[in-house]
């Protein structure tokens, strides 16, 4: 029986995802929306990355509620472990090996540096603040597994991500007190693939990155203090 009920749902399955292949004439795009993007992102925006265009002009009010939700859900995950393990306590901490400890010393300020370099030029080649943000928090975690007993400060990381959520924000509402919709590229949109162009768009792309990264941080660094 439960080879049959399998066999039935796969077979749906199939049917499901066959069927709407056959209908969609491929290399040609069905929707005129993503042809307008291609055609006139730079135009619009002066992000040669297209990508960036659609995420932080186009649709730039979807991303405030991605950042939110990450906001919420790094919140989340505080208020839970902090109610789990009750006031903390100082154990000894057991040393890293010789290798993560001299990997922690020299390749974090690199590991920034590299972070800082893609959201900042998000607006030019592949990658931006989400991207960039994760890079930064990665090199916290390589700090809390080479560099054991330190720590992030908690008030300097809920500042950053306060104030670069505030400038997130503040830019989109000039925007909209400006042009009438929140995120308006108000901004001159200078040359394109130059490092200031594209308006508004890398400021933003710093302030997600920053936010990012502190949140993301946060958040290692509640799972390690609980482990």
């Amino acid at each position: 029986m439960r080879k049959l009920i399998s066999f039935i749902l796969l077979a749906v399955l199939g049917i499901g995802i066959v069927r709407p292949l056959k209908k969609i004439p491929f290399g040609t795009p069905k929707s005129k929306v993503g042809k307008y993007y291609v055609n006139n992102g730079v135009k619009d925006t002066g992000a040669t990355n297209i990508v960036t265009s659609v995420v932080l002009n186009y649709r730039g009010f979807d991303t405030l509620g991605e950042v939110t939700v990450l906001f919420i859900a790094a919140l989340g995950l505080g208020a839970v472990l902090t109610i789990r393990t009750g006031r903390k306590t100082k154990e000894k901490i057991e040393k890293a090996s010789i290798v993560l400890s001299t990997g922690c010393r020299f390749l974090f300020p690199f590991i920034l540096l590299i972070g800082a370099y893609i959201f900042i030029h998000g607006h030019l080649t592949p990658g931006g603040g989400f991207q960039g943000g994760a890079i930064i928090a990665s090199a916290y975690l390589l700090v809390y597994l080479g560099c054991r007993g330190r720590r992030v400060s908690e008030k300097a990381s809920s500042v950053v991500e306060s104030l670069a959520g505030l400038i997130f924000v503040i830019v989109g509402l000039i925007g909209l007190s400006v042009g009438g919709y929140f995120l308006l590229n108000f901004l001159p949109k200078g040359i394109p693939n130059s490092l200031f162009s594209a308006g508004i768009i890398p400021i933003i792309y710093v302030a997600i990155g920053f936010k990012v990264g502190s949140e993301l941080a946060g958040v290692i660094d509640h799972l390690m203090e609980d482990t």
